[in-house]
């Protein structure tokens, strides 16, 4: 295998082409939600790819709620009987100002909404897979990469798109994204649980308010003991957020006849969603009965957790690589929740791993570092390299 040198010396003469391909994708407004110009930004990347000879093709997806133009952009290069995923996303979170989607390039570093989270990324991926084509490091492998349009709002329709038609090969090898890391290895993530909890109560003017049944009331009553959940499961490391919506009512002066509140929670692994599914739907049903409110609860998201053990030869490959890179290599576990669970539901080992930083990523101030970009496109190149010779 070529050592590091090697790959960074191909890399080097092209940082104004990463740096110039990050800042056109930047410049796309992708944002999600509502899922603006996803089609644009899938045309963008598409072109991008197809100049670096990875062999793209786009796939347009049904029309699902505001999503513009909702795509999958697929590449592959080598033709090996081994096969690598290299995952990723193009849609951004909403930016706090306008400017964000013009891109500045400065010491060294790339600003802008999406540079870490996660299209720097993207440019990494595309550029490690390039290198591995040029520089002869894939061997008897194939690098399949696999570029969504809705990770940002729980990614059933990229991603999801994927798994229903079969387009995730459950005999590969390994399967890296490129998230905002910073250079550490998320090997697990969060599973999530979110629910939307609905009370019905009767309206009535104020003037005639013994006449209502007021949803408020009821709701306040029903939201404790969903409380009391949160704060037992925030003890044992998971975290759930009571209330990050709520509302109802028609007006100041009338008894609400409706009432809602979501509860929305990132597990750890180790937690059984189905059973924690059970345990808040019987507590909020529960509350109700004891004063006769009406309520219904929705599951509106119930995505597994996603986890490989370091010990495993894809993860200690990974390790190496980084190790060799970086310097040194840290196994982490991410905070929410990953597309890797897409592949780890199938026995894939799964990864995030980029040059992006976890803090910076959908803030005001994003950026990344041009420098960790290159080196994450090396390892990437490096661990397709490694994982084909194996």
């Amino acid at each position: 295998m070529l050592p590091k040198s090697a790959v960074a010396a191909w890399l080097e003469p092209r940082a104004d082409d990463m740096a110039e391909l990050l800042m056109r994708l930047i410049a796309v407004d992708s944002e999600n939600p509502p899922g603006r110009e996803l089609g644009r930004c899938a045309r963008a990347v598409r072109e991008a790819m197809d100049a670096l000879g990875l062999a793209p093709e786009v796939i347009e997806l049904a029309p699902a709620r505001e999503l513009e133009e909702p795509s999958i952009v697929r590449g592959s290069v080598g033709d090996g009987r081994k096969l690598l995923y290299f995952h990723g996303h193009f849609d951004v979170v909403p930016a706090q100002d306008p400017r964000q989607f013009t891109a500045e390039r400065r010491d060294g570093r790339i600003t802008g909404r999406g540079s870490a989270d996660m299209k720097g990324g993207l440019v990494s991926m595309l550029y490690g897979a390039a290198a591995a084509k040029e520089l002869g490091l894939l061997g008897d492998g194939r690098i399949v990469l696999h570029l969504v349009c809705d990770e940002e709002t729980g990614s059933v329709t990229g991603a999801g798109h994927l798994r229903r038609e079969n387009l995730i090969d459950p005999r590969a090898l390994a399967m890296v994204t490129a998230e905002p890391s910073g250079g550490s290895i998320w090997n697990s993530a969060r599973g999530a649980l979110s629910l939307r909890v609905e009370v019905r109560g009767r309206e009535a003017h104020v003037g005639q308010a013994d006449r209502g049944v007021n949803a408020f009331q009821h709701m306040l009553h029903i939201a404790r003991p969903v409380e009391d959940h949160a704060r037992e499961i925030t003890e044992k490391g998971s975290m759930v957020v009571v209330g990050g919506l709520f509302g109802g009512g028609s007006n100041f002066n009338v008894v609400p006849g409706s009432a809602f509140f979501t509860v929305d929670g990132r597990y750890e692994p180790e937690e059984d969603l189905d059973h924690e599914r059970d345990r808040l739907t019987a507590a909020v049903k529960e509350a109700a009965a004891e004063i006769g409110a009406q309520v219904s609860v929705q599951v509106t998201q119930q995505q597994p957790p996603a986890y490989t053990d370091a010990s495993h030869p894809a993860a200690a490959a990974l390790a190496q690589v980084v190790g060799e890179v970086e310097g040194e290599a840290r196994f982490e576990g991410c905070a929410g929740i990953l597309e890797t669970r897409w592949y780890s539901q199938l026995g894939i080992p799964a990864f995030g791993y980029g040059a992006g930083r976890l803090e910076v990523a959908h803030g005001p101030d994003e950026y990344v570092d041009e420098a960790a970009m290159r080196r994450c496109a090396a390892v990437y190149a490096l661990y397709a390299a490694r994982m084909f010779a194996a």
